[in-house]
């Protein structure tokens, strides 16, 4: 995950007390289970299986350079989801409920979550797995923190894109030039190259995007229940960083929508923007979750003063041209729905 959810996905997750999560949430710590219903229809004439790795392959057996065979054509609607992480899961769910007879593939870095990948439906395949088909519809949404050349992985998975569908890449709102609380929208230009080593990977990387006619998806922080800069927060109590720094939000759910929304729009050679458009300073989003009384743990302070201010970014260009609303429209109400 390119946004800011990437940097917790370590850590623990606080403990959410009987009358506020849990019920809604009850597989919260087993993503996969929400998911269990999706499977793949190999009876379907359209299907194809462009990758193929031996379920009983280890990791030290695997050859990621050999080639494989498809035991047939590629579907219009088939789709590869580079990094199938949280985002990408959600992604195959909805991308699945819209083109049920589709076929699904997840490349990933290692064959970790390989059998929770073919429980819900995502076929399996390792990153350098040759392929002798290509797709219709690739999504990039793999962060940059596991690779030591981001662009050069992002190149790869264009060159599985066939160029007739949608190919999107899920970048961050980082590169926008705005570092002083103020306005930021889908015009705001870009730092420069050479600012800063995190935004200059992004850049070379939506580079690589827009050279193959891709489109780039800009998202804010992600979150969830049990995911996000609140559960950093939450779990760290003091954080040296400033109150005031006023930052963004998507739901995880809403950035999946946004992301299928786009895919088949089939656009070309753009950077769209995906934020809920109701962006909140830190001390802020602290203070509606202790308010919610929904979660165990106290958070006490940010104690920063120094570091550098947020931006507050608005979508309503990507919103119109998309046709998309989120389905919620901003942290107060996620946490009020659950």
């Amino acid at each position: 995950m390119v946004a800011i959810a990437c940097c917790f996905s370590g850590l623990p997750t606080p403990s959410i007390r009987p009358q506020g999560l849990v019920g809604h949430f009850p597989n919260l710590h087993c993503p996969s289970l929400k998911f269990a219903h999706l499977r793949t229809n190999f009876n379907t004439p359209m299907a194809t299986t462009p990758f193929q790795v031996s379920a009983s392959s280890s990791s030290s057996t695997i050859d990621e350079e050999k080639e494989v065979a498809s035991s047939g054509r590629v579907g219009a609607n088939d789709l590869l989801i580079v990094g199938p992480g949280v985002l990408g899961r959600l992604v195959a769910q909805k991308w699945r409920e819209e083109h049920p007879g589709c076929e699904i593939h997840g490349q990933t870095m290692t064959v970790d979550h390989h059998e929770e990948l073919s429980k819900v439906g995502i076929n399996p395949c390792l990153k350098g797995t040759k392929t002798t088909h290509k797709f219709p519809y690739v999504i990039f949404c793999a962060p940059p923190s596991r690779t030591s050349d981001y662009p050069g992985d992002v190149r790869l998975a264009a060159l599985n894109w066939n160029g007739e569908g949608s190919f999107l890449f899920t970048s961050s709102s980082a590169p926008y030039d705005c570092n002083d609380n103020g306005p930021c929208d889908e015009d705001t230009p870009a730092v420069p190259i050479g600012r800063s080593p995190r935004t200059d990977v992004l850049l070379k990387a939506e580079k690589v995007v827009l050279e193959f006619g891709g489109v780039v998806l800009r998202l804010a922080g992600l979150y969830k229940s049990d995911r996000g800069a609140h559960v950093y927060w939450l779990h760290k109590g003091i954080v040296e960083t400033r109150p005031d720094h006023v930052l963004n939000l998507i739901h995880y759910e809403d950035a999946a929508s946004l992301s299928v929304a786009i895919l088949k729009k089939r656009l070309r050679n753009r950077i769209l923007l995906g934020c809920d458009n109701h962006p909140l300073s830190r001390q802020e989003v602290m203070d509606l979750v202790t308010k919610s009384g929904k979660f165990s743990g106290v958070f006490e302070a940010f104690t920063g003063t120094t570091d550098p201010l947020g931006k507050r970014l608005n979508n309503s260009k990507t919103r119109e041209e998309i046709g998309w609303e989120p389905k919620y429209p901003s942290f107060s109400q996620f946490l009020e729905s659950i």
